[in-house]
């Protein structure tokens, strides 16, 4: 079933240019640190891919518009909308999930290292806690971050962000349930984002403005209403009511 981030003595003259070293070594590194985000995209041998790459973006996929997205049985596929424009689908599979999300992004550089630096300041920010590791997709962030639990006490949700750099857009993935818990359980769902087709198109775009998605042509909605998803600070934050359900889509394969 497919469902719907002055000078004085010589030891004050001496303690200056001590200063002065440090902000030299400072400068470099927040110049090296830049350098680092803002590295071209790397090389997607595995994907996900440009609509470019792949012969037929719809064998085997929903089409979403700015995303084709693979089709496994058993999964619901949901839409999430800002305003009028559905901007992130979910693709849910037993007791996990990964939203998926595309935006715009530089021609020659990648985002995804700069995004992971807000998404980990917004959560720290929020009492989170945050690690960055190197997992089978790359650099990504695995988190703790507060909730509100039905019962109205505070806990923790734990989810992974992941992301990849490709030809003028970013593709970012947030993992929950058990593939987030537990990541290697989340086999299935990693080469769903990897065969993932992205469709920038060819029109201007400022970067990290979302890639907007349409339902397909013969989606059936099930009458859970639409979400309006609000998003405080930086779009790349991770709220956690992106990951709240959502219109979905269903289908029988």
């Amino acid at each position: 079933m497919f469902g719907r981030r002055k000078k004085g003595s010589a030891a004050e003259d001496a303690a200056g240019e001590a200063e002065q070293v440090v902000d030299a070594v400072d400068t470099e590194t927040d110049e090296a640190e830049r350098e680092r985000v803002r590295l071209a995209p790397e090389p997607r041998p595995d994907g996900p891919w440009d609509s470019t790459e792949v012969r037929d973006p719809a064998e085997g996929r929903v089409d979403l518009g700015g995303l084709f997205v693979p089709g496994v049985d058993g999964m619901e596929l949901r839409v999430e909308v800002a305003g009028d424009a559905i901007v992130a689908a979910t693709v849910v599979l037993k007791d996990s999930a990964v939203q998926l999300q595309a935006f715009a992004a530089p021609k020659r550089e990648g985002i995804w290292g700069e995004v992971r630096e807000e998404i980990a300041t917004g959560i720290t920010q929020q009492g989170g806690v945050i690690d960055e590791v190197e997992g089978s997709l790359g650099w990504e962030l695995r988190a703790q971050v507060p909730v509100q639990l039905p019962d109205g006490t505070g806990g923790f949700q734990v989810v992974r962000f992941i992301g990849v750099d490709g030809p003028r857009w970013f593709l970012r993935g947030v993992i929950s349930g058990q593939g987030a818990v537990q990541p290697q359980a989340a086999g299935l769902l990693e080469q769903i984002f990897r065969d993932t087709v992205v469709v920038r198109g060819e029109g201007p775009m400022a970067p990290r403005d979302p890639i907007v998605l349409k339902l397909p042509d013969d989606a059936q909605m099930v009458a859970e209403g639409v979400q309006q998803e609000e998003q405080a600070g930086s779009r790349f934050s991770g709220g956690m009511g992106q990951l709240q359900r959502g219109p979905e889509i269903t289908e029988v394969r």
